[in-house]
């Protein structure tokens, strides 16, 4: 009768940015860093922890960038000690540089 259908709209593709460069891509190509509630800076691998949540590509320059400009400590307005950049730059080497290196960004 002219309104909308229900259930035909397209699935959401849940887009972040990188805190490092900038860029908008899937949450899923990203690696995300999280401040719990009591206060506590993790890398939260399966993107389901609870808390203030920042994301940065899988890419060792948007982890130097956003060590940089500070990005992540602004982001989840908490300080960010200096092992988890080190720990996402690990993780980087584990994955394949998400930065829009497969032209999908």
């Amino acid at each position: 009768m002219g309104g909308p259908s229900k259930g035909l709209t397209p699935p959401r593709r849940r887009i972040r940015r990188c805190v490092g460069c900038g860029k908008e891509l899937s949450r899923n190509s990203m690696l995300r860093v999280v401040r719990s509630p009591s206060g506590e800076v993790s890398i939260n691998a399966a993107g389901k922890a609870p808390g203030r949540g920042a994301y940065i590509c899988a890419d060792r320059e948007c982890v130097r960038a956003a060590m940089k400009k500070n990005a992540l400590a602004r982001a989840l307005k908490h300080p960010v000690d200096k092992r988890i950049y080190a720990l996402l730059e690990e993780m980087c080497g584990e994955r394949d540089g998400a930065c829009g290196a497969d032209g999908t960004g």
